[in-house]
């Protein structure tokens, strides 16, 4: 790996003539003295700036203009981690901790600032000491992906994981998961492992380990003590309820969404309240009325991806729903307006599809409410070319619904049926 990973350019020149590398200690003296830990940069970054950690935790850029001059600072020393020893308690419920990736399960080196996962017991109670008091917890690592790079191929894996571990003596599992498809992995696995007999939370963090504010120690104690004491199963998400650092939101698998790019509390349940509050040690029943109905498990691992979303929007043009169904498409999901409404120009590529046998869903765009489509005789002609309202199940969950359900039927009446069938909450009372 190079020694100026990111750097080219006036930078790179900069850093060898001062023969500092990544990861070396300085101190710049610029318009004020910061010292800190010079950083990688992006492959397309300017070549005019310097990363530089600060000993807070955060990073800043520094224009080589403004430095007046950079000297290592304490560059013969080593940092030296000190190995934490971790003795389980006999006494404590076990807690299963399988990592997929972000930052709620990673250590930060701060020498290089790099973001790797933590394979341990060990290094995970080591990073928040909190959860040896709780649970004895066991760590595994199925991958580490981003957020964005999570595909179907991933929620099967997660599933067959968590299959093995059905008759297990854990009290609960945690899925430590990216933030911003949390969601749909969360919906797959609520109808994959419905009936699943211990509770399953998918947690994340807003704010990287390395930060002041970051939410990953308190969304991971939260999520322990909630499986730990929630006496029901299921699959939640866990995470801030808002910007204070008391209360962690316990949501249905199928009811939420992530509504705000980086502030904390930025996942929320749609149309009501979240199932579960946590404070402090505190857990608290929230939602009274959408529980999961007490079934026998039984796992369903399998999907069939190709399934469309399709968000309607004036302009929309009827030869792009073409081309889906000339890619085969077995399932259209539209994302429609208000009560659940896409414009006339889309009728003739409906009735074609509809003919075709495949499965076409009608959601809303608006956040709130429930699909209509008996109100206006625009959303009865929709009905009448064969397609189901689908209540007020969230577009994203109800793609993925559909791609469990053309994975487990033969027919697009099936297809029909499961998705008119409420299996984990994804339609509220």
């Amino acid at each position: 790996m190079s020694d100026y990973r990111g750097y080219s350019g006036k930078s790179l020149e900069y850093l060898k003539n001062n023969n500092i590398n990544i990861g070396e200690s300085v101190k710049i003296f610029a318009d004020i003295t910061y010292s800190g830990i010079i950083m990688p940069r992006y492959e397309h970054s300017d070549d005019k700036h310097l990363v530089l950690k600060l000993k807070s935790g955060y990073n800043i850029g520094l224009g080589l203009e403004k430095i007046k001059k950079i000297e290592k600072e304490n560059s013969d020393k080593k940092k030296i981690e000190h190995k934490v020893e971790y003795k389980k308690k006999i006494s404590l419920p076990k807690i299963l901790l399988l990592s997929t990736g972000g930052t709620i399960a990673s250590k930060v080196d701060y020498r290089t600032g790099a973001v790797t996962p933590i394979l341990t017991a060990e290094e995970l109670n080591s990073s928040v000491p909190e959860l040896a008091e709780i649970a004895n917890i066991d760590a595994e690592v199925l991958f580490s992906e981003y957020s964005e790079n999570i595909m179907p191929e991933h929620w099967l894996k997660i599933a067959n994981k968590l299959n093995e571990y059905c008759k297990s003596n854990y009290s609960g599992i945690i899925i430590a998961h990216g933030t911003d498809t949390m969601h749909y992995t969360s919906s797959f696995l609520s109808f994959a492992l419905s009936g699943y007999p211990i509770p399953i939370a998918l947690v994340g963090s807003q704010r990287s380990s390395d930060r002041a504010s970051s939410d990953a120690a308190l969304n991971l104690i939260g999520a322990t003590r909630f499986l730990l004491g929630c006496k029901t199963n299921g699959v939640y998400v866990v995470m801030h309820q808002d910007k204070n650092d008391e209360t962690v939101a316990c949501h249905f698998g199928t009811r939420v969404r992530k509504n705000h790019t980086s502030k904390r509390g930025a996942f929320q349940t749609i149309g009501d309240v979240p199932a579960f509050i946590v404070i402090n040690d505190e857990i608290k029943r929230n939602n009274l009325k959408n529980f999961f109905k007490k079934k026998e498990y039984e796992a369903k691992i399998n999907l069939k991806t190709n399934v469309a979303l399709v968000k309607y929007h004036p302009g929309y043009d009827p030869n792009l729903l073409e081309k889906i169904l000339e890619m085969n498409y077995q399932a259209i999901i539209f994302e429609g307006t208000g009560l659940g409404h896409i414009g006339k120009a889309m009728y003739e590529k409906v009735k074609k599809a509809g003919k075709r046998g495949i499965f076409l869903g009608m959601t809303s765009q608006c956040v709130e409410g429930r699909v209509r489509m008996t109100v206006y005789e625009s959303g009865r002609d929709l009905l009448n070319l064969g397609i189901t309202p689908l209540e007020d199940m969230i577009p994203e969950v109800a793609l993925v619904k559909a791609m469990w359900a053309l994975g487990n039927s033969n027919s697009v009446d099936e297809v029909k049926k499961i998705m008119l069938e409420n299996i984990a909450s994804e339609i509220s009372n």
